[in-house]
C-alpha cells in the first residue's frame, strides 16, 4: 500500500507540474491591421493602442488571464486583400493564435472572412465598418465589435429629424463601406416621408468633386423644403470643403456628415451648427471605463483618445470577458460564450447579437461647436442614441 501511495502521489505531482506549465503558456492574439500603404494607417494605430490599453484595463494591469500572459502578434495587411488573407492564415497556422482581431479597411477585411472559417478560429472585426462583414458571405467564426454602416446611417438619419419636407442627395465612396452606408441610410428614412433624390458614388482617392456636386445641386435646387447633401466618405480629398466652396447655400442646400477622427475635426470648424452622428467622441460618454481611458491617454500621449482608440479598447474588453468566462478555450466554447454576451466599454454596454455576431451599441448625436481655444471643432453631445432605438438589420443567421 505504501508503494502504491507513493506512485499515485508522484503521478499527481507530475500532473500538477504539467498543468502549471500549461497554465503559463501565453494566450496568443493576432492584431491584423494595415500599418503601411494608406492614409488609413492612423486608424490602425489608434485601434492597436486602444486594444493594448483595453487588455491592460481588463486584466487590472497584469496582462494575464487565468494565470496566462497575453501575447499580441502584430501583422501588417499593407491594405492589400491578398496580403491580409496570407498574414491571417499565417497567424492561425504558424503562430497558432487563439483568435485574431482586424482589419482596418472593409474592402480588405471581407477577404479575411473565409480564412477564419477555413481554420475554424475566431476573427473579431475591428475597426472595419461595412454591414456585409456580418452578412450572408460571413460565417459563425466572425464577431464584430465595430459599429456597422447601418448604425452610422440610422443614427445620422435620426440626427436629421427626417420628415416629408426633407430632400437628400448622397455622396459616398464606391466600395462596400460607402454603398452599405447609403443603403442603410435609405432604409432608415423609410416611412419618414423624406426623399433621397440622387446617389453619387466616387472612387476611393477622389479629389475633384465638381461634377458630382453639380449633379447633386441640380437634383436638389428646385425642391420645396429642407435640402441636404449627405457626405459619407472615410478617406481624404476634403469633399465637404470642396463642395462648400461651390456655394451650395445659394440654393439653400446644407451639408451633413458624421463625425471623424480628431485630426480631421479642425476642418469641421467651417460647419458651425452642423448636426450629425458619430461612433465616439471622448467627451460624449460618461462611465468609469471612458474616464480611465481619457485620463490615461492624456497622461501617456498628451492628447485625448480618438475614434478608433475606443474601438480597439472595446474589442480587447470583449476578448478579456470571453476568456474569463469561457470554461475552456476551444473555438466552439468561445463562440457559445460570446453569442449574446454583453460587456462594458468606453461607450457603455455592448452586446454581441446571437444571430449575426454584430455588437449592438449606442451612438452619439452631436452638434458642431466652434471654440477658438480648441484646435478642432467640438462634436458637442445633443444626446446618446440608444442601441434599441435603431433597427439594425440582421446580416445572417448563424
Amino acid at each position: 500500500m505504501k508503494t502504491i501511495f507513493r506512485a499515485l502521489t508522484g503521478a499527481a505531482m507530475g500532473l500538477a507540474m504539467a498543468t502549471s506549465a500549461i497554465a503559463q503558456d501565453p494566450i496568443k492574439i493576432a492584431l491584423i491591421h494595415g500599418l503601411s500603404g494608406s492614409a488609413f494607417e492612423a486608424f490602425s494605430k489608434q485601434a492597436q493602442t486602444g486594444f493594448e490599453m483595453g487588455i491592460e484595463y481588463g486584466t487590472d494591469g497584469t496582462n494575464e488571464i487565468n494565470g496566462r500572459p497575453i501575447e499580441l502578434i502584430i501583422k501588417d495587411t499593407q491594405f492589400k486583400p491578398d496580403v491580409a488573407r496570407a498574414v491571417l492564415a499565417e497567424a492561425y497556422g504558424d503562430d497558432e493564435v487563439l483568435l485574431a482581431v482586424g482589419a482596418t479597411s472593409s474592402g480588405v477585411t471581407v477577404g479575411m472572412l473565409p480564412i477564419a472559417e477555413e481554420y475554424e478560429k475566431i476573427l473579431i472585426v475591428e475597426p472595419a465598418v461595412a454591414d456585409s462583414l456580418t452578412g450572408p458571405d460571413s460565417n459563425r467564426y466572425v464577431f464584430k465589435t465595430s459599429r456597422n454602416s447601418s448604425m452610422d446611417m440610422q443614427a445620422q438619419a435620426l440626427a436629421l429629424k427626417p420628415d416629408e419636407n426633407l430632400f437628400v442627395a448622397t455622396l459616398a465612396e464606391d466600395y462596400a463601406f460607402g454603398r452599405d452606408g447609403i443603403t442603410a441610410f435609405k432604409s432608415a428614412l423609410d416611412g419618414s416621408g423624406a426623399t433621397v433624390v440622387t446617389e453619387e458614388y466616387v472612387p476611393q482617392g477622389t479629389t475633384d468633386f465638381t461634377a458630382y456636386a453639380e449633379r447633386m445641386f441640380n437634383a436638389l435646387k428646385d425642391k420645396e423644403g429642407r435640402k441636404v447633401i449627405l457626405i459619407y466618405i472615410a478617406g481624404g480629398g476634403d469633399a465637404p470643403g470642396k463642395i462648400q466652396a461651390m456655394d451650395p447655400a445659394r440654393f439653400d442646400i446644407e451639408i451633413s456628415m458624421g463625425g471623424h477622427i480628431l485630426p480631421v475635426l479642425p476642418t469641421y470648424k467651417r460647419f458651425p451648427g452642423l448636426e450629425g452622428a458619430v461612433y465616439y467622441y471622448y467627451e460624449g460618454f460618461d462611465n468609469e471605463i471612458n474616464d480611465w481611458l481619457v485620463k490615461e491617454h492624456m497622461a501617456r500621449f498628451d492628447g485625448p483618445p480618438d475614434f478608433f482608440t475606443a474601438g480597439g479598447m472595446s474589442a480587447a474588453l470583449a476578448v478579456v470577458k470571453a476568456l474569463k468566462e469561457a470554461p475552456d478555450y476551444e473555438t466552439d466554447t468561445l463562440i457559445e460564450t460570446m453569442e449574446g454576451m454583453s460587456w462594458e466599454t468606453p461607450k457603455g454596454t455592448m452586446t454581441f447579437r446571437p444571430e449575426d455576431h454584430q455588437a449592438l451599441q449606442d451612438m452619439l448625436h452631436f452638434k458642431i461647436k466652434v471654440d477658438d481655444a480648441v484646435d478642432w471643432a467640438i462634436p458637442e453631445k445633443v444626446r446618446i442614441i440608444p442601441a434599441d432605438e435603431m433597427d439594425i438589420p440582421i446580416g445572417r443567421e448563424n
